[in-house]
């Protein structure tokens, strides 16, 4: 049975000045997946964040000892989606967020789960949200998501973008990334695009 995750309890419209979030929750190809179908979302990117530039690429962050996590870059209509609806999906149905440095049989830093803020209500948000969700009691053990500020995002291998849609019968996208994005459609319905 699936978890109920509650929205965040506030809203702050200066977390949505910039129309942009980026999250990390483990292999990119599926939290990106995740959000594809949301209504208001305009664009999502796969990348890496947390390293250097010259360490940004997927052969060298799989390694593990770069800094950087694969994550995502969400462009979106604040109209139409908040932030906190977006962290209410990330927490719900994108990826398991009491896993420390790993999502499942992806193990390191490279898929830790992490909130990366574009200005100071994101970050308030985010921590207020975390808070919220370990006093209710949510999840079984408590939340290992930084939360830190972005210092870059370096967009991953042209192969990597839109990489579960391309790829729907790869066994990694059919056992790991689908089933998150059916869980997506079950829990928010009202969210997703209407086509």
């Amino acid at each position: 049975m699936a978890l109920t995750i509650p929205a965040p309890s506030r809203e702050d419209p200066a977390a949505d000045m910039p129309g942009v979030a980026v999250l990390a929750g483990g292999c990119f190809w599926c939290v990106e997946a995740v959000y594809l179908d949301l209504a208001g979302v305009t664009r999502v990117m796969s990348g890496y964040t947390g390293g250097a530039a010259e360490t940004a690429n997927y052969r060298t962050v799989c390694g593990g000892a770069t800094g950087h996590a694969e994550a995502v870059e969400i462009h979106y209509d604040p109209a139409l989606l908040s932030f906190g609806r977006l962290l209410q999906v990330f927490f719900a149905v994108a990826h398991d967020p009491t896993q420390h440095n790993r999502q499942g049989n992806d193990v390191g830093t490279q898929y830790r789960s992490a909130i990366f803020t574009l200005n100071d209500a994101q970050a308030a948000l985010a921590r207020d949200y975390v808070a919220q969700l370990n006093q209710v009691g949510v999840f079984a053990a408590p939340i290992a998501t930084e939360i830190a500020p972005l210092t870059h995002f370096y967009p991953a291998e042209d192969m990597h973008q839109n990489y579960a849609r391309q790829h729907p019968d790869q066994p990694y996208i059919c056992a790991v990334a689908l089933p998150k994005v059916e869980k997506m459609h079950a829990c928010f319905p009202q969210l997703l695009r209407k086509n």
